[in-house]
């Protein structure tokens, strides 16, 4: 193996699908910068200035994607691309690589003696299940979609045949370990993404009279639905965040839902103080939103799918409704107005998903990857 040679230890190296914001996906890359501040960091799409400090710190390397002008406006139009991107790094030099991958970055191509342990957030959603979310008719129409179809499908093969790439598969749900099963095949460890209960706590203020949805503006987050919801049940909604869905939010919300835009961890912490309830009304992979809220001693009302059944416990942290019914979000809404929320209940659940335990479980996994010589079918 090659060694770091001032510090006698493994090369490790972090990719990242795309640095151009920070979502909960670069909160775990975050993370993981914090556990190997030595690790370079390569992603597909850099654009400077979007990521952290702690991330900056490691100079983050762009694929010659990045060099294409003006990327960071229009990077999501690339998806066809994203396979080449992704498999033109250069890792010979690492003995492990650690994959921070939503979409492509999987399936890098590895030097035969490291090892390959990938942090998934999810298979890639825009091939498999929400094809018609991000590419159907609504979206571009009826000859576009067609057109699109087989392009996404041999995205599709290329995802699945190169799930083999990875030795080691990490899950942030147990929701998406049962879809890397069926997609890949492959079994996966969970270990559930960090969120900052240090950063995120309560201050002692009574709630506001205002719903708050944190999100990016994406169609999957199904924020059409939390307008609706909240115009039905009477309560103002502010949102936090940006992406291709805006212009489509914007005129939808017509003065009944204000959105802010991107802002800074400290002013989405005040709004989380402040506000009745958080709103998350689409299927999340995980959702570190929902958790940032409890932690700040806030109630949840959430769609019953996917990430939200393991982090929202139904009457107790917040409120489960039907996925896709703006009516069911107003009465979950209605639900959360009328029940009294323990704080301390709150911020105890959210504390079990702490910034800490998930530094110390991906240490202790990377450590046992690292003493491994199992083959990827063993995982």
């Amino acid at each position: 193996m090659s060694r770091d040679r001032r510090r006698g230890l493994p090369r490790i190296a972090l990719v990242h699908d795309w640095l151009t914001g920070m979502r909960g996906g670069e909160k775990v890359l975050e993370a993981l910068c914090e556990l190997y501040p030595e690790a370079p960091v390569f992603t597909m799409v850099h654009v400077p200035g979007t990521e952290s400090r702690t991330i900056a710190r490691h100079h983050p390397r762009g694929a010659w994607l990045s060099r294409l002008p003006g990327v960071g406006r229009y990077y999501r139009h690339l998806l066809p691309l994203f396979p080449l991107a992704a498999e033109t790094f250069d890792l010979d030099e690492f003995d492990l690589v650690i994959s921070s991958s939503h979409c492509a970055v999987k399936s890098i191509v590895r030097p035969g003696r490291a090892r390959h342990l990938s942090y998934c957030h999810t298979p890639m959603r825009y091939v498999w299940d929400q094809r018609d979310a991000y590419f159907g008719p609504e979206r571009l129409g009826r000859a576009g979609s067609r057109a699109l179809r087989p392009v996404l499908a041999w995205l599709a093969r290329w995802d699945a045949a190169t799930a083999g790439r990875v030795d080691r598969y990490l899950a942030n749900s147990q929701h998406v370990a049962r879809r890397i099963h069926r997609y890949y095949n492959r079994r996966a460890e969970v270990v559930a993404p960090p969120v900052d209960t240090g950063f995120f706590h309560p201050d002692g203020r009574l709630p506001g009279d205002f719903a708050l949805a944190v999100s990016a503006l994406a169609p999957y987050k199904r924020l059409d639905v939390a307008i609706e919801g909240c115009r039905l049940a009477g309560i103002p909604l502010r949102i936090v965040g940006w992406g291709p869905e805006e212009r489509r939010l914007r005129a939808q919300a017509r003065g009944g839902a204000e959105l802010l835009g991107t802002l800074s961890d400290e002013e989405i912490r005040e709004l989380y103080r402040s506000c009745a309830m958080v709103l998350l009304p689409g299927e999340e992979d995980f959702g570190i939103v929902p958790v940032e809220a409890q932690a700040c001693g806030r109630p949840v009302v959430a769609a019953a799918a996917g990430g939200a059944l393991e982090t929202v416990v139904d009457g107790t942290t917040g409120v489960l409704v039907a996925p896709g019914s703006a009516e069911a979000l107003a009465e979950g809404i209605r639900r959360v107005r009328a029940t009294r929320f323990d704080e301390a209940v709150l911020r105890r659940h959210a504390e079990a998903f702490g910034r800490e335990r998930f530094k110390a479980r991906i240490s202790a996994i990377v450590d046992e990857t690292l003493a491994s010589g199992a083959s990827p079918t063993t995982w």
